[in-house]
């Protein structure tokens, strides 16, 4: 059973869920989690279940007061297909990558046979709205009944490699915010699905949601050329969400593929370790 290190307080208790966004297009021979509710944006937020854990923290960066614009003012570079925004003042802007090979949400792409593929790399980066959006990666490592083998089988700001040693979590990237390393060919048989999440810490307790988040993105890197596989950018936000399925790498008839999955549910991190199978110890 594992115990969550949460970064900072305790999260607000609640006592219903609210699934959201119900995905459009399944990946081959899968209903298991990504089957979730669509619903409008005009719906506001609903509690979600939550038991209390024990989260630790190594820095928190101060917050600022909340950003009443919503819509920043984009302006795309023609020689480098980059983005920028105008950040509201008192937010840390990152510069998005040039993607290459978007893809588009529910879209599958092929990256390569499982005997050839190899290292892979998931890259992740995000701006936000809200100074108060704290924004977490993390990697859940699935068997084909959607669930994970066991409590360490996922990898995240406070468990950074899987037991064998073939995913790593990395909060420390120059061009992206936070990636996930992937050696495939050290990857336990068991494994068919790593699904990446963003979270927003204290979600609850702060009233934040993924209406406060842009320029989310996914990018699929070879690890050993740093070549471009396939990337996701998201272009829908929603106000009653706090955790985001943004993409994942699956194995099908012995080729992995990516799928743009661009969906959430309002859940925290403890929350989406129960839907995949993690035990969370309460403290």
């Amino acid at each position: 059973m594992l115990v969550l290190p949460k970064k900072t307080s305790h999260p607000l208790h609640t006592d219903s869920i609210l699934e959201i966004n119900r995905v459009t297009s399944r990946a081959e021979d899968y209903t298991g989690i990504h089957n979730i509710n669509r619903v409008t944006q005009s719906k506001s937020l609903s509690s979600a279940e939550a038991a209390p854990f024990t989260v630790s923290r190594a820095s928190e960066t101060p917050m600022s007061s909340r950003v009443s614009n919503p819509s920043p003012s984009y302006r795309r570079s023609a020689q480098q297909n980059t983005f920028t925004s105008s950040a509201p003042s008192g937010i840390s802007h990152q510069i998005m990558p040039a993607l290459i090979n978007q893809t588009r949400k529910g879209q599958k792409t092929l990256l390569g046979d499982a005997i050839s593929l190899g290292k892979i790399k998931a890259c992740l980066g995000w701006n936000v709205k809200n100074p108060a959006c704290d924004v977490d990666v993390s990697a859940f490592l699935l068997g084909r009944d959607g669930k994970v083998s066991g409590d360490d089988w996922f990898v995240f700001y406070g468990q950074k490699e899987s037991p064998d040693c073939s995913v790593i979590f990395s909060d420390r990237e120059n061009t992206d915010r936070e990636s996930v390393a992937i050696d495939l060919s050290r990857l336990n048989p068991s494994i068919t699905r790593i699904v990446f999440v963003l979270t927003i810490n204290d979600a609850f307790s702060k009233r934040l949601n993924f209406g406060m988040i842009e320029d989310a993105y996914v990018r699929i890197l070879d690890a050993a050329s740093d070549r471009e596989l396939v990337s996701f950018v998201m272009d829908e936000y929603y106000s009653n969400v706090i955790s985001m399925m943004i993409g994942e790498v699956y194995l099908h008839n012995g080729n992995w593929k990516f799928n743009a999955i661009g969906n959430g549910v309002a859940k925290d991190l403890e929350g989406l370790c129960g839907l995949y199978g993690v035990q969370v110890k309460q403290t």
